[in-house]
């Protein structure tokens, strides 16, 4: 049957979590379909990641091992990908949303003419009905936030294929198989792929900012919006953070508001997490931002709008002025 085909992106020789993440949701997927899931990989010495795909279910792994592709090269990582799935005509591929899945998707989505739904937060097969009035079983629902930006908008492709998306990082849990696959390993032939046109573009040096912090895999996030009222009133988000051992987040309007720095986002335009607390302050809770955040494991809101949507999925509610709040919050802990 089709397969899905996951392009697994590499960075210092290692998988991105972004991609085991991919392929651990692509199994799920690939369960309610009854058919199994592939992996691309390309770069430098990449055969021997392999191994660790086998570990997360994968079936086989289609890898062009070459020392040209140590680093992203948009024209020769299009190539390769698109010849791959033009070849196994898969009936899903996934990409992750990130600089290199955003440069490389729709591309590939437009040499295969192809619809492709970008920055997806949730993925699943279902039914829908299209507006000639034909039924759709098994068919990927790919959820992401509209344009306007407070709502989720489910998008369908039910004319073309594969049916192609990217996924953010941090929505799903990365998970290993209880018993590894005994997979397969596919070598592409780059040299016969590839031609010297693929390479006009060379990198000549590659520069990588220090992360200013981990909120990714932080246990503990205490994220702040514009309601926080200033950036000196951000200064005991940090504090509190502190002595929780967490990290600070943040929504985009107390970025705009020159509170805090853009690092630090959560939600649509920013970071996605998952700490076993979140602790919301001063924050309205838009669907821009609840979609990066939601899934925490336990959510405390502290508003003093008692109406406020991020109050309808926090766990516990307090109402009252960020400020004090946190100033008491730390008075407690700090003793």
């Amino acid at each position: 049957m089709e397969n899905i085909i996951v392009f697994c992106e590499t960075r210092n020789g290692e998988l991105c979590d972004v991609s085991l993440e991919l392929v651990t949701k692509a199994r799920l997927l690939a369960e309610e379909l009854g058919c199994k899931v592939d992996a691309i990989v390309i770069g430098k010495e990449v055969s021997s990641l392999s191994k660790t795909l086998f570990e997360y279910g994968i079936n086989r792994v289609f890898c062009a091992d070459d020392e040209r592709l140590s680093e992203y090269l948009t024209l020769p990582y299009t190539r390769i990908v698109t010849s791959v799935v033009a070849e196994q005509h898969p009936q899903i591929f996934l990409a992750g949303a990130t600089n290199v899945g955003r440069d490389l998707a729709p591309r590939v989505a437009a040499e295969l003419q192809c619809g492709l739904t970008a920055d997806c937060t949730e993925l699943r097969i279902g039914e829908c009905e299209d507006t000639a009035g034909v039924k759709h079983e098994n068919i990927l629902l790919q959820i992401r936030p509209n344009f306007v930006g407070n709502q989720l908008t489910t998008i369908v492709s039910t004319s073309s294929r594969p049916q192609m998306a990217t996924m953010r990082e941090g929505v799903v849990s990365k998970q290993r198989v209880d018993n590894p696959v005994a997979g397969e390993i596919i070598t592409i032939n780059t040299q016969s792929l590839l031609t010297e046109e693929d390479f006009a573009v060379s990198i000549l040096k590659r520069e990588v900012e220090a992360r200013k912090s981990n909120l990714k895999g932080a246990k503990v996030v205490v994220a702040g919006g514009y309601g926080v009222g200033s950036r000196e009133n951000f200064e005991l988000l940090y504090r509190l953070a502190e002595l929780l051992h967490g990290e600070v987040g943040s929504t985009r309007a107390a970025v705009d508001a020159g509170y805090c720095d853009h690092s630090t986002m959560i939600g649509q335009t920013g970071v996605t997490v998952r700490p076993k607390l979140y602790i919301a302050v001063g924050i309205s809770g838009q669907v821009q931002h609840t979609v990066g955040m939601e899934k925490s494991g336990t959510i405390i809101s502290i508003n003093r709008d008692p109406e406020a949507p991020i109050n309808k999925i926090a766990d516990y509610v307090i109402v009252g002025d960020a400020r004090e709040c946190v100033t008491h919050l730390i008075d407690q802990l700090s003793k």
